[in-house]
């Protein structure tokens, strides 16, 4: 039994009874009695009622000289703020008071709207053995269950990275990079895990409340696939390399060559490109899977929809350009562009672009004249060189996304001012129409083509808005980019971290340049 009070009316004023708990359960609570008393409106002496409950004797203690009215028993209920539960506490009449019925506590719940999730049985037990001062449940709401997003599962790497293994003599090992996602006709290649609709809850009230809506998706898939007739899964129609491009799966055979040169012309596949000899001048590799080229790419194109794999490297005035990762031995007077990340033992006078990270290793490790830019990281052992070559180095946001953050900066100006422009327009016409007033059935036609044209605009802008925002948040992450120094950093390199600036004036060693305080500083590696 739970430990409460009893309040007695006397000939000399109102006292209180207070009955310690049996059973181990818990002791009176002496603001349950504040609570009650405040309630009831009937002034006591705080220090006495305070001792009384300390007590607990049994003994009635007088606490007011005046006599109160007899009170019935008493119920005080609490619902939670989310209106999912609502207890109740019972007090026991003033000695000899009434005491409430069942229906008296139906009829005060349907009073303050509390219908569903009547605990029955706990009021039912109260009734049965009657137990004060004690919190109970009496309605409790049920709980939404919130559904699950679909998506798809992919059973092969779809974040490849070239991670070339170094050798002990400090070559490269250019073989075991982790690059292809060989698979065999009917290998298993996506499961798409439909969505799971929440269920709605509902509060004391009977009020719904309804869960979040959850979003569908599909499986997207290219050549060489299939599709099940459930859409739910995907398999390979043939072996070769699975790559996951723009959210499409797809598999890739391999066209294998002796040379790039005279004797094949320029190459456009679909899958990937393997050439076992030389990409002579002048002639391209345009690939939509990787492109492997064995020997020397001199002064010729290579473009791949994936990963470049140079076992030699590329010479004056080669152009190579990746949606995927670079590897290579060296890069001489060359220009790459990849969206991935670019590894190589050397560059000398080049311009190199990285969508994430540049690593430059081996033996030689050196990056000697040129521009060098990558989004996240540059490590390289030599930066610059004795004889002062003119290298910059630069980390921070992808360069393309500054470009289109002002192609959108110009595309929304262009379509507010549009709309602003044909605002009045379709204002005055609006105002005309509620007032009465008749138009030609070609003024109609022009005023609904302005009307469609301005929720096009806004739908324009909303759709770039969005994509401005998302481009943003991927240029605030410049902050954390860095490049670093596993040998020396000549004096006259150039290093630029995001829009700060920092020239090397003397020799660097094994340090780290971050963005630290609001401008390019050293830290240790």
């Amino acid at each position: 039994m739970h430990g409460y009070f009893q309040l007695v009316t006397t000939p000399k004023g109102t006292g209180i009874r207070v009955f310690a708990p049996t059973d181990g359960d818990e002791p009176l609570n002496v603001n349950d009695v504040r609570d009650y008393l405040e309630d009831k409106k009937i002034e006591y002496d705080v220090v006495v009622i305070n001792d009384a409950v300390a007590k607990a004797s049994e003994d009635v203690v007088m606490f007011s000289e005046a006599q109160i009215l007899p009170e019935r028993e008493y119920i005080k209920l609490d619902v939670s703020k989310d209106r999912m539960q609502v207890t109740a506490v019972f007090f026991p009449p003033t000695e000899g008071g009434e005491l409430l019925t069942e229906k008296e506590v139906m009829d005060t719940l349907n009073y303050r709207k509390f219908i569903y999730g009547i605990q029955t049985d706990n009021i039912h037990k109260f009734f049965e053995h009657r137990e004060y001062c004690k919190k109970m449940v009496i309605c409790q709401g049920r709980e939404v269950v919130q559904g699950k997003n679909a998506y798809v599962e992919y059973h092969f790497n779809t974040n490849l990275r070239a991670r070339p293994t170094l050798r002990e003599d400090g070559s490269v090992d250019y073989f075991h990079l982790n690059l292809i996602n060989n698979v065999n006709e009917g290998d298993l290649l996506a499961t798409l895990h439909p969505e799971v609709p929440g269920q709605p809850g509902k509060n004391v009230h009977g009020e719904d409340i309804k869960p979040a809506s959850v979003k569908s998706d599909f499986i997207k898939y290219g050549k060489n696939t299939i599709i099940s007739e459930d859409k739910l899964t995907l398999t390979a129609e043939t072996s070769g390399h699975v790559v996951l491009k723009d959210g499409k799966v797809t598999v890739s055979n391999v066209l294998t060559l002796e040379n790039v040169d005279v004797s094949t012309g320029n190459i456009d596949y679909e899958g990937s490109v393997e050439v076992k000899g030389i990409v002579a001048s002048n002639f391209s590799v345009k690939a939509g899977g990787n492109i492997v080229v064995k020997g020397i790419v001199e002064d010729a194109t290579l473009e791949a929809g994936s990963d470049i794999i140079l076992e030699c490297g590329v010479k004056a005035g080669g152009n190579i350009i990746s949606g995927g990762n670079v590897v290579t031995k060296f890069v001489e007077n060359a220009t790459i562009t990849a969206k991935g990340s670019i590894t190589s033992e050397s560059i000398l006078h080049s311009k190199v672009s990285s969508g994430t990270e540049i690593s430059v290793s081996g033996k030689r490790g050196f990056i000697a004249g040129g521009r060098v830019c990558a989004s996240d990281c540059i490590t390289a052992k030599v930066l610059g060189s004795d004889m002062g070559a003119n290298t910059i180095v630069e980390v921070g946001a992808d360069p393309d996304i500054k470009i289109r953050l002002k192609e959108l900066q110009k595309n929304i100006a262009l379509a507010q001012k549009n709309i602003e422009s044909i605002k009045p327009t379709i204002d005055g016409f609006t105002k005309m129409l509620k007032s009465g007033a008749k138009f030609a059935p070609s003024q109609v036609a022009n005023v609904k083509k302005l009307v469609e044209l301005n929720k096009t605009l806004n739908e324009s802008i909303q759709k770039d808005s969005q994509e401005y925002s998302e481009l943003m948040e991927k240029l605030s992450d410049a902050k954390d980019a860095s490049v670093i120094v596993e040998g020396t950093a000549y004096p006259g390199t150039t290093v630029n971290i995001g829009e700060l600036s920092m020239i090397v004036k003397k020799p660097i060693k094994y340090s780290k340049f971050v963005v630290k305080d609001g401008d390019v500083r050293l830290a240790p590696i």
